[in-house]
């Protein structure tokens, strides 16, 4: 309970950094930008960590497009493990 509203207290203050629930599926990313990552079948979820960052997970990282991503209006790509690719500027 303690760890519940201690979040609640840090969004609160700080509503673009503390991450929401991740969202499945349901994509407020550009159709470019969707195509540029490999495709709706390769999202597992998506969500905005701040003002200019989003978070998505992808099944297969490698389908990535990097340059079609460019063009899509998405100056920054950030790769992790695990299929996690940050896209910054938006």
């Amino acid at each position: 309970m303690f760890a519940k509203f201690q979040q609640a207290f840090w969004k609160a203050l700080t509503p673009d950094l503390v991450a929401d629930e991740p969202k499945a599926s349901s994509s407020t990313l550009s159709a470019a930008v969707v195509a540029a990552l490999g495709g709706a079948s390769n999202l597992k979820c998506e969500q905005r960590v701040a003002l200019t960052r989003i978070r998505v997970e992808l099944n297969d990282a490698t389908r990535i497009d990097p340059q079609a991503l460019r063009l899509a209006g998405v100056p920054g790509v950030m790769t992790l493990a695990g299929g996690v690719v940050h896209l910054v500027g938006l």
